[in-house]
């Protein structure tokens, strides 16, 4: 066994110098190498993310510009409605106007023509009436008057 222990203390020995290179391997590995990569890792993922942060911002603004062109253009649609309603209502209004002065005129023409027309009967009530006296008349004298006599 001591033959075993001497071995194992020999094998011990040798790999020192090993576990030495392997320590300082790590330590070279981790400053030369791990510690730079880290930190191009991070400054890569900063920008990564100040890239989509930026990419945020400017879809943000372009959804603001998108809304506001969107409200111009309802006030715009809104603008030519109430102008195209004006219109509209001006035209009604002068058709309207325009079919008063007709039918104002045209009752004050049925106005003149009734009174015409009353005018008219009147005059020929009165001719009726004086013509009815001369025939009553002459229907008197002629049958008052002695029979032959007028013949």
């Amino acid at each position: 066994m001591d033959q075993t222990l001497r071995q194992l203390g020999e094998l011990l020995l040798g790999a020192v110098p090993t576990v030495i290179l392997l320590a300082l391997l790590y330590i070279l590995y981790t400053v030369i190498v791990h510690k730079p990569l880290r930190r191009v890792l991070d400054e890569r993922h900063s920008k990564t993310e100040g890239a989509i942060e930026k990419s945020r911002a400017d879809i943000a603004a372009a959804e603001a510009r998108t809304s506001e062109y969107e409200q111009r253009l309802r006030e715009a649609r809104a603008t030519v409605f109430r102008a195209q309603e004006a219109r509209r209502k001006s035209a009604l209004d002068a058709r309207t106007a325009a079919m008063t002065a007709a039918r104002n005129k045209a009752q004050a023409q049925v106005q003149a023509a009734k009174a015409d027309i009353q005018n008219d009967a009147e005059s020929a009530r009165d001719g009726l009436q004086a013509e009815a006296q001369t025939l009553a008349t002459e229907i008197m004298r002629r049958v008052l008057e002695p029979a032959g006599a007028g013949r």
